[in-house]
């Protein structure tokens, strides 16, 4: 069973996201919050396995409350909720340590395979609404002097291969297409993304497309 944290400032929003979840086999409600700062404080108390994060809020946002709630390093893993596919919010909430986003406007369908997804530790975001996003916000990254990224000592630990499919994962391409470009099983690939992964204590694919962009292995328009 998944269990989620509803956090969202608008009382029918959260009525409606939790008529769904408990109409869904799998699913059950952890509780709710109002705020950021009680979203903080209900997910140390309830441990949910998915807080669904509004991030517009008053008093203490979701980006806050996200950065909180990851730092706290317990189980819980965030998925942002946002208005807007470009949200520069939603961009903030990843670096600071979100598994994923949605539109508040997601199918029910959709919402539910998220926190599905979000709950077994995959990221949420299609990995070519992940190249849109951070191209969108590449100006917020810092610039890079080119070959510094070997000053990185996660970096330094991948090996060529790894290299070559961190960037093809910060270009946007699935395990099926960095499979037949590099020419590799997908199951291959699926195994040198999870090496990837943990070698540079990324959570998810995500975090690991946001590395990517701060070591200026791949820039805005980069992508072929």
């Amino acid at each position: 069973m998944t269990t989620v944290l509803i956090v969202d400032d608008q009382p029918l929003q959260r009525l409606g996201f939790r008529m769904l979840l408990e109409s869904s086999p799998g699913t059950a409600v952890a509780g709710e919050a109002a705020h950021g700062a009680e979203a903080v404080r209900r997910a140390a108390e309830l441990r949910p396995d998915v807080v669904l994060m509004d991030v517009r809020m008053p008093g203490m946002d979701g980006i806050e409350a996200t950065r909180r709630i990851v730092a706290d390093g317990g189980r819980s893993r965030v998925l942002v909720l946002t208005t807007f596919d470009m949200d520069e919010y939603a961009h903030a909430a990843l670096r600071a340590g979100a598994s994923g986003f949605l539109l508040k406007d997601a199918l029910p369908e959709e919402l539910l395979a998220g926190i599905r997804a979000v709950a077994s530790g995959d990221a949420v975001i299609a990995p070519g609404l992940t190249r849109r996003l951070l191209d969108a916000y590449a100006h917020h990254l810092p610039v890079r002097v080119a070959g510094t990224e070997s000053d990185d000592p996660r970096y330094r630990a991948l090996t060529e291969r790894e290299r070559e499919i961190l960037v093809t994962m910060a270009r946007g391409w699935t395990n099926g297409e960095i499979a037949e470009r590099l020419v590799l099983a997908e199951s291959t690939v699926k195994t040198h993304v999870s090496r990837v992964l943990a070698k540079i204590g990324a959570r998810d694919r995500v975090q690991a497309v946001i590395f990517a962009y701060d070591l200026g292995l791949t820039r805005a328009g980069g992508a072929t």
